[in-house]
Protein backbone atom coordinates (compact mmCIF):
# COMPACT_ATOMS: atom_id res chain seq x y z
CA UNK A 1 0.00 0.00 0.00
CA UNK A 2 2.76 2.34 0.86
CA UNK A 3 3.67 2.01 -2.75
CA UNK A 4 -0.01 2.66 -4.07
CA UNK A 5 0.11 5.61 -2.38
CA UNK A 6 3.40 6.88 -4.21
CA UNK A 7 2.80 6.15 -7.75
CA UNK A 8 0.24 8.05 -8.39
CA UNK A 9 1.44 10.99 -6.80
CA UNK A 10 4.67 10.79 -8.49
CA UNK A 11 3.42 10.06 -11.79
CA UNK A 12 1.11 13.42 -11.57
CA UNK A 13 4.07 15.54 -10.96
CA UNK A 14 6.38 14.10 -13.73
CA UNK A 15 3.41 15.12 -15.96
CA UNK A 16 3.22 18.17 -13.79
CA UNK A 17 6.86 18.81 -15.08
CA UNK A 18 6.88 17.65 -18.86
CA UNK A 19 4.28 21.11 -19.00
CA UNK A 20 6.77 23.44 -17.77
CA UNK A 21 7.54 23.93 -21.81
CA UNK A 22 10.23 26.78 -21.32
CA UNK A 23 12.62 25.87 -18.95
CA UNK A 24 12.68 22.54 -17.10
CA UNK A 25 12.97 22.90 -13.14
CA UNK A 26 15.72 21.31 -11.35
CA UNK A 27 15.18 17.90 -10.33
CA UNK A 28 16.82 18.60 -7.04
CA UNK A 29 14.67 21.78 -5.95
CA UNK A 30 11.30 19.29 -6.49
CA UNK A 31 12.89 16.67 -4.37
CA UNK A 32 13.08 19.18 -2.10
CA UNK A 33 9.96 20.56 -2.46
CA UNK A 34 8.03 17.15 -2.74
CA UNK A 35 10.31 15.85 0.50
CA UNK A 36 9.96 18.91 2.79
CA UNK A 37 5.84 19.10 1.88
CA UNK A 38 5.68 15.58 3.39
CA UNK A 39 7.09 16.68 6.43
CA UNK A 40 4.26 19.21 6.72
CA UNK A 41 2.35 16.48 7.56
CA UNK A 42 3.04 16.17 11.07
CA UNK A 43 2.34 19.59 12.09
CA UNK A 44 -0.51 18.97 9.90
CA UNK A 45 -1.95 16.00 12.33
CA UNK A 46 -0.69 17.10 16.00
CA UNK A 47 -2.68 20.60 15.09
CA UNK A 48 -6.00 18.69 13.71
CA UNK A 49 -5.82 16.04 16.74
CA UNK A 50 -4.92 18.23 19.75
CA UNK A 51 -7.05 21.16 17.99
CA UNK A 52 -10.02 18.65 17.80
CA UNK A 53 -10.02 17.76 21.32
CA UNK A 54 -10.58 21.67 22.44
CA UNK A 55 -12.95 22.10 20.31
CA UNK A 56 -14.51 19.42 21.92
CA UNK A 57 -16.29 20.46 24.42
CA UNK A 58 -18.28 23.19 22.75
CA UNK A 59 -20.27 21.28 21.00
CA UNK A 60 -22.24 18.14 21.45
CA UNK A 61 -21.10 16.04 18.95
CA UNK A 62 -18.20 16.32 16.14
CA UNK A 63 -21.33 15.97 13.88
CA UNK A 64 -22.47 19.17 14.38
CA UNK A 65 -21.88 21.57 11.63
CA UNK A 66 -20.31 24.06 13.88
CA UNK A 67 -17.72 21.79 14.81
CA UNK A 68 -17.55 20.26 11.58
CA UNK A 69 -16.70 23.83 9.80
CA UNK A 70 -14.12 24.28 12.48
CA UNK A 71 -12.52 21.15 11.66
CA UNK A 72 -12.80 21.25 8.06
CA UNK A 73 -11.69 24.86 7.49
CA UNK A 74 -9.77 25.89 10.58
CA UNK A 75 -7.90 22.69 11.95
CA UNK A 76 -7.61 21.10 8.43
CA UNK A 77 -7.93 23.42 5.34
CA UNK A 78 -5.88 26.60 6.91
CA UNK A 79 -3.12 24.36 8.45
CA UNK A 80 -2.55 22.14 5.55
CA UNK A 81 -2.55 24.61 2.89
CA UNK A 82 -1.03 27.49 5.25
CA UNK A 83 1.98 25.14 5.76
CA UNK A 84 2.26 24.19 1.83
CA UNK A 85 2.53 27.79 1.55
CA UNK A 86 5.54 28.19 4.09
CA UNK A 87 7.41 25.57 2.72
CA UNK A 88 6.94 26.72 -1.02
CA UNK A 89 7.98 30.67 -0.01
CA UNK A 90 10.76 29.96 1.82
CA UNK A 91 12.40 27.31 -0.60
CA UNK A 92 11.55 29.25 -3.97
CA UNK A 93 10.78 32.62 -3.29
CA UNK A 94 14.57 33.89 -3.91
CA UNK A 95 15.56 30.82 -5.70
CA UNK A 96 17.08 31.65 -8.93
CA UNK A 97 15.51 28.78 -11.15
CA UNK A 98 12.32 30.55 -9.87
CA UNK A 99 12.25 33.51 -13.28
CA UNK A 100 9.00 32.47 -14.77
CA UNK A 101 5.23 32.66 -13.61
CA UNK A 102 4.62 28.68 -14.37
CA UNK A 103 7.34 27.69 -12.73
CA UNK A 104 4.90 28.50 -9.44
CA UNK A 105 2.47 26.01 -10.74
CA UNK A 106 4.84 23.22 -10.88
CA UNK A 107 6.83 24.64 -7.17
CA UNK A 108 3.26 24.23 -5.70
CA UNK A 109 2.42 20.93 -7.11
CA UNK A 110 5.53 19.02 -5.88
CA UNK A 111 5.15 20.79 -2.19
CA UNK A 112 0.83 19.50 -2.23
CA UNK A 113 2.28 16.02 -3.88
CA UNK A 114 4.68 15.32 -1.21
CA UNK A 115 1.76 16.41 1.23
CA UNK A 116 -0.79 13.91 -0.43
CA UNK A 117 1.97 10.76 -0.15
CA UNK A 118 3.30 11.17 3.11
CA UNK A 119 -0.50 11.35 4.47
CA UNK A 120 -1.89 8.73 2.50
CA UNK A 121 1.26 6.79 3.97
CA UNK A 122 -0.07 7.80 7.41
CA UNK A 123 -3.29 7.00 6.88
CA UNK A 124 -2.47 3.72 5.26
CA UNK A 125 -0.49 2.33 8.29
CA UNK A 126 -3.07 3.81 10.59
CA UNK A 127 -6.08 2.13 9.23
CA UNK A 128 -4.90 -0.26 7.18
CA UNK A 129 -4.88 -0.34 3.41
CA UNK A 130 -8.29 -1.05 2.79
CA UNK A 131 -9.68 1.80 4.25
CA UNK A 132 -6.84 3.87 2.11
CA UNK A 133 -8.28 2.94 -0.87
CA UNK A 134 -10.69 5.75 -1.38
CA UNK A 135 -7.70 8.57 -0.21
CA UNK A 136 -5.62 7.38 -2.86
CA UNK A 137 -8.49 8.10 -5.70
CA UNK A 138 -8.78 11.46 -4.20
CA UNK A 139 -6.33 12.69 -2.18
CA UNK A 140 -3.34 13.09 -4.10
CA UNK A 141 -5.31 14.96 -7.13
CA UNK A 142 -7.13 17.00 -4.87
CA UNK A 143 -4.11 18.34 -3.23
CA UNK A 144 -3.28 18.49 -7.15
CA UNK A 145 -5.86 20.60 -8.05
CA UNK A 146 -5.56 22.79 -4.63
CA UNK A 147 -2.03 23.10 -6.16
CA UNK A 148 -2.61 24.75 -9.39
CA UNK A 149 -4.72 27.25 -7.97
CA UNK A 150 -2.06 28.44 -5.25
CA UNK A 151 0.60 28.29 -7.48
CA UNK A 152 -1.20 31.07 -9.99
CA UNK A 153 -1.57 33.46 -7.46
CA UNK A 154 2.11 32.90 -5.78
CA UNK A 155 3.86 33.16 -9.18
CA UNK A 156 1.14 36.47 -10.00
CA UNK A 157 2.82 37.32 -6.80
CA UNK A 158 6.84 36.71 -7.50
CA UNK A 159 5.64 38.66 -10.73
CA UNK A 160 4.69 42.03 -8.94
CA UNK A 161 7.88 41.34 -6.07
CA UNK A 162 9.53 41.57 -9.56
CA UNK A 163 7.83 44.72 -10.81
CA UNK A 164 8.09 46.02 -7.38
CA UNK A 165 4.75 46.57 -6.98
CA UNK A 166 4.44 45.69 -3.09
CA UNK A 167 0.50 45.85 -2.63
CA UNK A 168 -0.28 43.22 -5.52
CA UNK A 169 2.53 40.96 -4.18
CA UNK A 170 0.82 40.65 -0.74
CA UNK A 171 -2.87 40.70 -2.89
CA UNK A 172 -1.50 37.50 -4.64
CA UNK A 173 0.42 36.00 -1.78
CA UNK A 174 -3.17 36.23 0.38
CA UNK A 175 -4.86 34.91 -2.45
CA UNK A 176 -2.45 31.56 -2.78
CA UNK A 177 -3.72 30.90 0.98
CA UNK A 178 -7.59 31.59 0.59
CA UNK A 179 -8.45 30.36 -2.52
CA UNK A 180 -6.77 26.94 -1.96
CA UNK A 181 -7.83 27.35 1.38
CA UNK A 182 -11.79 27.64 0.31
CA UNK A 183 -11.78 24.90 -2.26
CA UNK A 184 -10.09 22.88 0.14
CA UNK A 185 -12.45 23.47 3.13
CA UNK A 186 -15.53 23.06 0.92
CA UNK A 187 -14.18 19.39 -0.46
CA UNK A 188 -13.40 18.10 2.86
CA UNK A 189 -17.34 19.82 5.10
CA UNK A 190 -19.27 18.19 1.80
CA UNK A 191 -17.28 14.73 2.42
CA UNK A 192 -17.52 14.95 6.18
CA UNK A 193 -21.57 14.40 6.88
CA UNK A 194 -23.73 11.63 6.51
CA UNK A 195 -26.45 13.56 4.27
CA UNK A 196 -27.64 12.49 0.48
CA UNK A 197 -27.21 16.17 -0.45
CA UNK A 198 -23.91 16.89 0.29
CA UNK A 199 -22.36 14.01 -1.21
CA UNK A 200 -24.67 15.12 -4.35
CA UNK A 201 -22.60 18.74 -4.24
CA UNK A 202 -19.72 16.47 -3.46
CA UNK A 203 -19.73 15.29 -6.83
CA UNK A 204 -20.33 18.43 -8.81
CA UNK A 205 -17.95 20.56 -6.93
CA UNK A 206 -15.52 18.18 -7.62
CA UNK A 207 -16.20 17.83 -11.52
CA UNK A 208 -16.54 22.08 -11.48
CA UNK A 209 -12.98 22.38 -9.62
CA UNK A 210 -11.29 19.56 -11.34
CA UNK A 211 -12.48 21.10 -15.24
CA UNK A 212 -11.60 24.88 -13.66
CA UNK A 213 -7.49 23.64 -12.56
CA UNK A 214 -7.20 21.33 -15.75
CA UNK A 215 -8.08 24.22 -17.78
CA UNK A 216 -6.21 26.78 -15.93
CA UNK A 217 -3.43 24.54 -15.67
CA UNK A 218 -2.83 24.42 -19.54
CA UNK A 219 -3.44 28.31 -19.90
CA UNK A 220 -1.31 28.87 -17.27
CA UNK A 221 1.25 26.44 -19.31
CA UNK A 222 1.11 27.92 -22.79
CA UNK A 223 1.27 31.71 -21.77
CA UNK A 224 4.28 31.10 -19.08
CA UNK A 225 6.10 35.06 -18.64
CA UNK A 226 9.26 35.30 -17.39
CA UNK A 227 9.48 37.51 -14.26
CA UNK A 228 10.93 40.97 -14.35
CA UNK A 229 14.66 41.25 -13.17
CA UNK A 230 15.11 37.54 -13.79
CA UNK A 231 16.68 38.28 -17.80
CA UNK A 232 18.77 35.06 -17.89
CA UNK A 233 18.59 31.60 -18.71
CA UNK A 234 18.92 28.33 -16.80
CA UNK A 235 22.04 27.12 -18.34
CA UNK A 236 23.62 30.03 -16.83
CA UNK A 237 23.20 28.86 -12.96
CA UNK A 238 25.34 26.78 -11.44
CA UNK A 239 22.92 24.56 -9.15
CA UNK A 240 25.82 22.94 -7.67
CA UNK A 241 26.05 26.41 -5.83
CA UNK A 242 24.20 26.66 -2.62
CA UNK A 243 25.08 30.42 -3.20
CA UNK A 244 23.65 30.85 -6.78
CA UNK A 245 20.65 29.24 -5.85
CA UNK A 246 19.62 31.14 -2.35
CA UNK A 247 20.19 34.69 -4.34
CA UNK A 248 17.74 36.55 -5.64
Amino acid sequence: MSVLAIIPGIILLIIVWKFDSVEKEPPGLLLKLFLCGGLTVIPAILIRVFGGRIFDGLFESRTDIGFLLIDCILLTALVQEGGKLIVLKLITWKNRAFNYTFDAVVYSVAVSIGFAVFINIAYALRFGPDNSLLRLVFSVPGHAMNAVFMGYFYGLARYSKGEGDKRSERMHLLEALLVPLVIHGLFDLCTATDKTVFYVLFVIYELLITLTAVRQFIRLSKTDTLIPGMEYTLSSIDWDSEEDRDEG
